[in-house]
C-alpha cells in the first residue's frame, strides 16, 4: 500500500512541473529585467526610429567688420594677397599660401620670405607697385598698418575682391592706444580665425596673448620707472608713453611710469630726437628697446642696440645700465608686429620685472 501511494505522489508531481513548464513556454512576450550591469541592447525589431542628425553645410562666406563696417568675405579664399605686417605669422603658422605680399617688408624667418613663394611682390608701403595686386587676381586683399592709406586704391583695382582693412591705430589718440592695441589684435585675430576656419587656433591666440598681459601686469611693481628707446643707425631715439613706436601704448595697458616726459612727442618710426644726456638725468629705473636695424644683422656698419647704449658713458652710471635692468624687443620686432610677437615680448618682459 505505501508503494502505491508514493508512486500516486511522484506521478502527480511531475504532472504538476510539466503544466508549470509548458505554461512558461507559451508566453511569447516574456519581460526581462536587465540587472544593473547588462546593458540594455537596441535590436533591429525595436520600434524606435533611428534619429539621423542633418548634415550641416559649411559656410561658403562669412560676414567680418573691419574698420569700415561690415564684409561679406569667402571662406577659405584660394588666392590671399596679405599686406600687413601683423598678419604675415599668423598666416604662416595657419598655413595660409598668399599669390601677394610686400616682399621687402616680410620679417626675416617667416616661410613666406625664406621659401621665396610670393608670386607677386607689391613692394614697400613707400614705394609700392599696386598693380601686382591686381595681376594676383585675389580673392581677398587684407590690407593694415603701413598700406592701410592704399585702400581706395585697392578696391578701385580689384572690384571683385574682397578687401578688408584690419588696421587700428595706436598713434594718434594716445589716452586709448592700449586698448585699440589690444582689442585690435583681438578682433582681427578672430575675424582671420572666421575667415580661415581656424577658430581654435584663433582663440588660443588671444587667450595666450591676454595671459601675457597678465603676466606684465602681476610683475611690474607701479614705481619702478621705465625709459623705452628705439635705436637705429647707431643712434638713440624716444618711444614716447602712449603714442611711440612699438612701446608708447604699453604704458597705457601696463601703467607704467615713464622717466621723462617730451613736449611734441610723436610716433616717429626712428623714435623722437633725444640726447643721452636727457636720458641719463632721468635716471630710469629699466630701458626696454627696440632695435630697429636688427631684422638685417648683415646690413654694412650694423651695430648692436645694446653695444650703442652700454658704449654711451652719460648712461653708464644710471640705474638700468649698472642693474642691468634692460630689455629687448624681438629683433624683428620692427617688421614683425604681429600678435605673437607681442606675446613673446611681454612674457620676456614679464619674466625681467619680476627678477
Amino acid at each position: 500500500m505505501k508503494k502505491i501511494t508514493s508512486k500516486i505522489i511522484a506521478f502527480v508531481l511531475i504532472a504538476t512541473l510539466a503544466f508549470a513548464l509548458g505554461g512558461c513556454a507559451s508566453d511569447s512576450n516574456p519581460i526581462t529585467t536587465p540587472t544593473a550591469d547588462a546593458p540594455v541592447v537596441d535590436t533591429p525589431n525595436n520600434d524606435t526610429p533611428e534619429v539621423v542628425e542633418p548634415e550641416v553645410e559649411a559656410p561658403t562666406h562669412v560676414v567680418i567688420k573691419d574698420i569700415y563696417g561690415d564684409v561679406t568675405v569667402p571662406v577659405n579664399p584660394q588666392r590671399v594677397v596679405a599686406l600687413d605686417n601683423r598678419t604675415f605669422w599668423t598666416l604662416s603658422d595657419w598655413g595660409i599660401e598668399l599669390v601677394g605680399a610686400p616682399v621687402p617688408l616680410l620679417p626675416t624667418g617667416i616661410p613666406y620670405k625664406e621659401d621665396g613663394v610670393i608670386e607677386f611682390d607689391v613692394g614697400t608701403h613707400n614705394d609700392p607697385n599696386l598693380e601686382m595686386i591686381a595681376a594676383a587676381d585675389p580673392d581677398l586683399v587684407i590690407v593694415g598698418q603701413r598700406f592701410a592709406g592704399r585702400y581706395d586704391e585697392i578696391k578701385t583695382l580689384v572690384p571683385n575682391a574682397a578687401v578688408i582693412n584690419l588696421n587700428f591705430d595706436v598713434s594718434v589718440n594716445a589716452e586709448s592706444a592700449g586698448d585699440n592695441l589690444v582689442n585690435g589684435f583681438t578682433d582681427f585675430t578672430l575675424a582671420l580665425g572666421q575667415i580661415f576656419d581656424k577658430n581654435a587656433e584663433a582663440t588660443q591666440l588671444v587667450a595666450d596673448f591676454e595671459a601675457s598681459i597678465a603676466n606684465v601686469k602681476a610683475a611690474y611693481n607701479g614705481t619702478d620707472t621705465i625709459m623705452t628707446v628705439i635705436v637705429s643707425g647707431g643712434n638713440i631715439g624716444f618711444s614716447a608713453p602712449g603714442s611711440g613706436r612699438v612701446w608708447g601704448p604699453l604704458y597705457d595697458i601696463f601703467n607704467w611710469q615713464s622717466s621723462l616726459y617730451v613736449e611734441g612727442a610723436s610716433s616717429d618710426h626712428q623714435g623722437d630726437d633725444i640726447s643721452v644726456e636727457a636720458i641719463a638725468q632721468s635716471n630710469p629705473d629699466w630701458i626696454f628697446v627696440l632695435d630697429r636695424d636688427a631684422m638685417n644683422t648683415t646690413a654694412d656698419g650694423y651695430v648692436p642696440a645694446y653695444d650703442v647704449i652700454a658704449s654711451a658713458p652719460a648712461l653708464a652710471n644710471i640705474t638700468a645700465v649698472t642693474e642691468r635692468q634692460m630689455v629687448f624687443a624681438p629683433n624683428d620686432a620692427y617688421t614683425n608686429e604681429s600678435i605673437q610677437t607681442f606675446t613673446a615680448m611681454f612674457n620676456e618682459l614679464a619674466d625681467a620685472l619680476s627678477r
